[in-house]
């Protein structure tokens, strides 16, 4: 159940908080990825942001640092079956539940990216528009899971060179649309999608 978990402050109560963010619903192809990270108040990192506003250099060098620092982390995803049978929305919070109830020790409250939380959380919940680029917790989540997607990309271009993947990662590119209408939709888009979905009914 989403309810206020910040004091008069500004920060949020205490106990064990993770940040959670998800990173791919925009794509065509590919899984949807989450994170959940507890940051540990004794070690922190500094540098953290939306990852949309970092190098992939600069991802990476922090997504090592989260891993090495944090209390705890997990990453999760749900695939493009799941995608295109629960709809985008319903499959970006299904992975960020599969990464919340991933982390050991569990949380006592999870502040969410966006205006949508999963169902059937068993900690307190908030969820915060843009909290990805406001909350520490969250712009660490969502640096692990946009690092972990574009590692999935990178492997779905070694078997799916046409695509050229490693450039775009899925996003619906005028290169990746083009490449699309080339070669036709392959079993890692989602078929659920315009773009793919008219492919497959004019083909």
């Amino acid at each position: 159940m989403e309810q206020d978990i910040f004091r008069q402050d500004g920060h949020p109560q205490a106990g064990r908080v993770a940040g959670v963010d998800e990173a791919g619903r925009g794509p065509l192809a590919g899984p949807v990825f989450a994170a959940a990270v507890i940051l540990d108040p004794a070690r922190p990192i500094r540098g953290l942001a939306d990852s949309k506003k970092l190098s992939a250099k600069r991802r990476e060098a922090l997504d090592a640092e989260i891993r090495a620092g944090s209390l705890a982390w997990a990453i999760a995803h749900a695939e493009v079956e799941e995608i295109d049978r629960l709809n985008i929305l319903q499959a970006s919070l299904l992975a960020m539940r599969r990464a919340i109830e991933a982390l050991h020790p569990e949380p006592d409250c999870a502040l969410i990216d966006g205006n949508r939380s999963p169902d059937g959380l068993h900690c307190q919940v908030q969820t915060i528009v843009g909290g990805d680029a406001r909350i520490e917790a969250i712009s660490a989540a969502s640096i692990l899971a946009k690092v972990a997607r574009d590692a999935e990309m990178l492997s779905l271009h070694d078997r799916y060179p046409q695509y050229d993947f490693a450039r775009h990662k899925g996003y619906p590119t005028a290169l990746h649309l083009a490449a699309l209408e080339r070669h036709g939709p392959s079993v890692c888009h989602r078929q659920s999608f315009a773009p793919v979905r008219r492919l497959l009914r004019e083909g």
